[in-house]
């Protein structure tokens, strides 16, 4: 399955965006952020399928909780950051 992950800033905010998708009805799951993509040692992900990540992202401006960085895993397997 393709998915999107929404880079998170530290875990809470993680657990936060995931308690806000998961009342929005969208199924999200909390991870450390793979090397490939870390750019700062650190950082959390929030998966969610691809097709969700417009509602998530809604849901998210709605909560006030935008994301860091939101990337996409490409049927190669790369990760291909998104433009807000």
């Amino acid at each position: 399955m393709l998915y999107s992950l929404i880079v998170c800033r530290s875990l809470t905010y993680a657990q936060r965006t995931a308690a806000v998708l998961g009342r929005g009805g969208i199924t999200a799951t909390i991870f450390r952020s793979p090397r490939a993509i870390d750019q700062e040692g650190c950082s959390y992900c929030v998966r969610v399928a691809r097709q969700r990540l417009t509602d998530a992202l809604l849901l998210l401006g709605r909560a006030g909780l935008p994301p860091k960085r939101v990337l996409m895993l490409t049927q190669d397997g790369l990760y291909q950051e998104v433009v807000l």
